[in-house]
Parts: structure tokens; C-alpha cells; sequence
């Protein structure tokens, strides 16, 4: 039977950091651990010139739609940068479209909508819009397209409203 011995983490530090001409394979591979390490952080950190990997300077960069940018006095025209969500040809009168997070709706014709996806019961998410409601088949609760107020089944609260507006053939959040 072979005897192992231990070593305690400062004398296999300790021995990797002795300048001898030899080397142990530990240490030959904590090394090159160290650099790819260090290579990974490098490859993600930035430099002092304030520019981003894709060549623009951060302080460049346009403030998120809806919002002010740093050291503006707010308000103003939107510039044509509201938020698109949908084409107004697709959302169907007495009927509507569901968004990655909204359900527009178009009630009357001309008259558009949006509304939550969340249902106001127990937070799923609706799921189709048929006959003039959003329904959510998680607990058979259904809204109405006009106004996102509760029709039927166990909610209780309407779908929470987001102003929109139609803008050229696009149906935008509203500023």
C-alpha cells in the first residue's frame, strides 16, 4: 500500500512560488489557470477611452424611448421614437393581438387599445382573444376587448390599460 501525504494550500502555494528551476505539474497548471482566468477578464473589461467594443462612445448613446435623457428638461416631441407594437392591419375590429407583453385591441373601428397580458386573478398570462374578450384559460377568466374589465370567471380587477395611438399604419404606445 503507497503512503500519501498531504499538503496544506500555503505550502503548495508556497512551493509554486519558489523560483527553482523545477516545476511540479500543480503548478504548471494553476498557472495556466491563472492566465486564462486573467485572459477571460480582460476580454470582458473596458478601457479608459470611453468607447464601447462596437466603436461608439457611451455618452452617445440615446436614452431609452419614454424616458428623459440626463440632463434634459423633459418633455418634447418623441422624435418618431415611440414604441411600435404592433401593425394596426393586424388587429382585427372586436378582436385584437396579443404582444410580448400587451394585448391590443381594436373595440370600434379606428378606436385602438392595449391592455396587460397578465391576468388580474392569479397572474398568468392571457392567452387568446375571441367574441369580442382576452381570455385567460388558466381559471376561465375573460375581459373585455373595450375597456379590459372583468366579464366573467374569478377576476375581479380589469387588465391594466396602456395608452396607445395609431401612428402612420402602427399601433404605438402613446407619448
Amino acid at each position: 500500500m503507497t503512503d500519501v501525504q498531504t499538503r496544506t494550500e500555503a505550502e503548495t502555494t508556497h512551493q509554486c512560488a519558489s523560483t527553482g528551476p523545477t516545476s511540479t505539474r500543480r503548478c504548471i497548471l494553476v498557472g495556466a489557470g491563472a492566465l486564462g482566468a486573467t485572459a477571460v477578464l480582460a476580454a470582458c473589461g473596458t478601457d479608459g477611452t470611453g468607447t464601447n467594443p462596437n466603436g461608439s462612445d457611451f455618452d452617445a448613446n440615446p436614452a431609452p424611448a419614454g424616458s428623459t435623457a440626463a440632463g434634459s428638461e423633459g418633455g418634447g416631441d418623441t422624435g418618431g421614437s415611440a414604441e411600435v407594437l404592433v401593425a394596426a392591419s393586424k388587429v382585427t375590429v372586436g378582436g385584437g393581438v396579443i404582444t410580448d407583453t400587451l394585448v391590443v385591441t381594436q373595440p370600434t373601428e379606428g378606436t385602438f387599445k392595449a391592455f396587460s397580458k397578465v391576468c388580474t386573478h392569479q397572474g398568468c398570462e392571457v392567452s387568446e382573444i375571441k367574441d369580442g374578450q382576452i381570455i385567460c384559460r388558466c381559471h376561465n377568466s375573460f375581459f373585455s376587448v373595450k375597456d379590459g374589465a372583468p366579464t366573467s370567471g374569478p377576476a375581479q380587477q380589469p387588465l391594466a390599460e396602456t395608452k396607445v395611438e395609431l401612428d402612420g399604419d402602427n399601433v404605438v404606445v402613446a407619448a
